[in-house]
C-alpha cells in the first residue's frame, strides 16, 4: 500500500487539499462558506434570503472559531452574539423589508469585523506557515471585502440619501461589487459614494486592502511550503 501512495504521490496530494477544505477545523472550509455566503448575496434578492444569508454567516464564524482555536471564554461570548444573530434572522421573515435592511447589514458587517481579527491573532501565533495559514490569510481577506459590503449597505439605508448619488441606492450585489473593486484599488468609477461617511470608508477600505496584501498575504505566500508527501523526494539519495 505504501508503494502505491509513493507511486501515486498526487492521490495523497488531493487527499491532503480535500482534507484542508472539508474538515471542520480548516480554513479552507471557511474559505468555501464566504463564497457561499457571496454567491448567496449576489444572486437572490428575496425578502426571505437575507435571514439565509446571515445563518451562513453565522456558521462562517462558528467554524472560524474551530479553525483559530479561540479562547473558550470568547467563543462562549461570540456563541451567545451568534444566538441573538439567530434570533434577529428569524425575526426578519416578519418584519418590513425596508426595516430589516438597515439591522441585518449592521449585524452582518459586525460578524466580519470580529471574524478577520480572531483568524490574523491565529496565524500571528502560528509557528508554521503551510496550507491552513495561506488559506486563513485568504479567508480573511475575502471578509475584509465582505465586511465593507454590508457597511456600505448599512450607511445606504440609514443616511438620508442615497448611497451612490444619482445612481441611488441599488442591490446588494452593486455593494460587493464596490467593495471588491475598492479593496483591491481597481477603481472602475461606475459606482461612488455620493458623499460623508461613506467616502472616508471607502478610503479606508483601500488602505486596509492594499496593506492586507503587501504585508500580510504576501508574506504568507512568499513563506508557505507545501507539506511534504508521503513518497520519497525526488532529490533524496537511492538507499541502494
Amino acid at each position: 500500500l505504501d508503494h502505491q501512495v509513493q507511486q501515486r504521490p498526487g492521490l495523497h496530494r488531493s487527499g491532503r487539499l480535500l482534507q484542508a477544505f472539508s474538515s471542520p477545523d480548516s480554513y479552507g472550509l471557511v474559505l468555501l462558506l464566504i463564497l457561499v455566503t457571496y454567491a448567496l448575496s449576489a444572486s437572490i434578492t428575496a425578502a426571505w434570503a437575507v435571514s439565509l444569508v446571515l445563518f451562513v454567516q453565522i456558521a462562517t464564524i462558528w467554524v472560524t472559531l474551530q479553525a483559530s482555536q479561540a479562547h473558550r471564554h470568547l467563543q462562549r461570548v461570540t456563541g451567545a452574539i451568534l444566538v441573538v444573530t439567530a434570533i434577529v434572522a428569524i425575526l426578519n421573515l416578519f418584519i418590513s423589508r425596508e426595516t430589516a435592511g438597515g439591522v441585518m447589514a449592521v449585524i452582518s458587517g459586525l460578524l466580519y469585523v470580529v471574524a478577520p481579527v480572531i483568524i490574523v491573532r491565529r496565524l500571528v501565533l502560528r509557528r508554521t506557515v503551510d496550507t491552513q495559514t495561506l488559506l486563513g490569510a485568504i479567508a480573511a481577506y475575502l471578509m475584509v471585502g465582505m465586511g465593507f459590503a454590508f457597511a456600505y449597505q448599512a450607511l445606504g439605508a440609514w443616511q438620508a440619501g442615497p448611497f451612490f448619488g444619482s445612481q441611488g441606492e441599488g442591490p446588494f450585489p452593486q455593494y460587493l461589487f464596490f467593495s471588491f473593486t475598492t479593496l483591491t484599488t481597481t477603481g472602475y468609477g461606475n459606482l461612488v459614494p455620493d458623499a460623508n461617511p461613506g467616502q472616508t470608508l471607502a478610503v479606508l477600505e483601500m488602505l486596509i486592502g492594499q496593506l492586507f496584501l503587501v504585508t500580510a498575504v504576501a508574506r504568507v505566500v512568499s513563506a508557505w511550503q507545501p507539506a511534504p508527501g508521503r513518497g520519497r523526494s525526488p532529490t533524496e539519495p537511492d538507499s541502494n
